[in-house]
Parts: structure tokens; C-alpha cells; sequence
């Protein structure tokens, strides 16, 4: 089991990163580094809260684990 705080910390840093990605595939495509961001935050910020609660709901789901 993980804590609250590391499960944030591990959704923050993976939003960083798909932020980074999304804002140059939103760029490629738009050909504007204003609208690309504007795009990747949008994306970025609803994929932070799934992905927090994503994580939250399954560390409760005992199925699949071995117990030691």
C-alpha cells in the first residue's frame, strides 16, 4: 500500500512530463506554441485528477497482490 502523498507526488511528476509532450504534439499540429499549450494544460489537468483518483481506487483493490 502507498501513501496519499507518494501517489500525488508520482500523478505531479507524470503530468509534468505528459504536459511536456502533449504541449510539442499540440504545437506539431497546430503550429502554434500558444494554442499547443493551451491544449496540453487543459489535458494535463483533467488527466491529474483521473489519474489520482485512478490510483487511489485500485491501492483499495485487494485482487492481484501477494501477500508476503
Amino acid at each position: 500500500m502507498e501513501t496519499a502523498a507518494r501517489s500525488l507526488v508520482k500523478a505531479i511528476l507524470w503530468t509534468c512530463l505528459g504536459t511536456v509532450m502533449m504541449a510539442l504534439v499540440g504545437y506539431l499540429f497546430t503550429g502554434s506554441l500558444r494554442l499547443g499549450g493551451g491544449m496540453a494544460l487543459v489535458n494535463s489537468g483533467l488527466g491529474l485528477v483521473s489519474y489520482i483518483l485512478y490510483e487511489r481506487l485500485w491501492d483499495r483493490i485487494r485482487w492481484g497482490r501477494l501477500h508476503g
